[in-house]
């Protein structure tokens, strides 16, 4: 595999921040010329380094519910594995969809607007393939804080002036809003231009309406999804279940200083303390597991731990709007 230099992490690391903003933009940060920039990036995205480009959106400010499902396999061939994956796949409300391997074998987020709507795709769900699970765990997921993922540079950067986080305020949008988010989260970089054909408007309306997204918080921040495999790097989550739920705090913010966490899921009614991180191979996230129980004795009951193996769907968003 072609080798990156510091060049190529830096412009990995500034379109994981924004990845809306111009190669000129991005160049001077990094010190190449606009046209190197873009380059750099046509060649890290035929590496398959750069998988899509795509927006955060805050789904509670939408009005809608997250259910997150984890389920353990049991009686499964690969065949019935791949049917169960492209069955949630192409469930227009399942936002999510990565494949585990550890503690979980499957992931889905769901959103929802109603809680009863989705009873019956549940129960049309346990009726094909109930019998495959031998374990679901459900929660209700309210999001996560979001950090840079500053292992991709040489120096050490300032972590919290970048925490992105959903919050709880629905906030009123109408069809044209929700139909520019659409487009959006399939590509952040999709030119204004672009969106403006494709939905009949004027560009200034589709800025005007893309800046007032990003005001109201419904635009949390335009990314990019990456496979960081090839850099040697793994997504490892861990999920803790403390003694003390009070040392919750201190522990995140004595995680933020790593530069390898790069998330803190919030849920109701699960563990109490959710961290993803990108890392190097199981001897590193053991590492970091002993790091936190010595660092914090006698706070932690147990964890599990799964590492992510494919992404199959991310925060794409194509609920139609009832």
């Amino acid at each position: 595999m072609e080798k990156l230099d510091l060049k190529d992490r830096k412009i990995l690391y500034h379109l994981d921040i924004n990845s809306r903003q111009s190669f000129a933009s991005i160049g001077k940060k990094v010190g190449l010329h606009k046209d190197s920039v873009a380059d750099r990036v046509k060649r890290l995205q035929k590496m398959g380094i750069i998988k899509d480009f795509f927006t955060e959106f805050d789904y509670l400010k939408l009005g809608y519910t997250a259910l997150r499902f984890y389920f353990k396999f049991q009686y499964i061939i690969p065949e019935i594995r791949k049917e169960i994956i492209d069955y949630f796949i192409n469930y227009e409300n399942c936002t999510v969809v990565l494949t585990l391997e550890g503690s979980y074998d499957l992931i889905v987020l769901i959103l929802v607007k109603n809680v009863t709507d989705f009873y019956s795709f549940w129960q049309k769900t346990l009726d094909k393939y109930g019998d495959y699970f031998a374990e679901r765990v459900y929660s209700n997921y309210v999001g996560e804080s979001i950090y840079k993922k500053s292992f991709l540079l040489d120096e050490k950067d300032d972590r919290t002036n970048f925490i992105k986080i959903r919050s709880y305020k629905k906030v009123d949008y109408d069809e044209l809003d929700f139909q520019i988010l659409k487009l959006l989260t399939h590509n952040s970089r999709i030119p204004t231009i672009e969106i403006a054909k494709k939905l009949k408007l004027d560009t200034r309306t589709v800025n005007n309406r893309i800046n007032r997204l990003i005001k109201s918080g419904i635009i949390i921040y335009f990314t990019i999804n990456l496979d960081l495999n090839q850099l040697g790097y793994h997504c490892f989550k861990i999920d803790f279940f403390l003694k003390e739920y009070n040392v919750k705090h201190k522990i995140i913010k004595y995680v933020e200083e790593n530069p390898h966490l790069f998330a803190v899921d919030h849920t109701i009614d699960y563990a109490d303390l959710e961290l993803e991180l990108y890392l190097k191979n199981i001897n590193h996230l053991h590492q970091f597991i002993e790091d936190i129980s010595i660092k914090f004795p006698k706070s932690i009951r147990k964890y599990k731990y799964f590492q992510q193996l494919e992404n199959n769907k991310y925060f794409q968003l194509n609920i139609k709007e009832k």
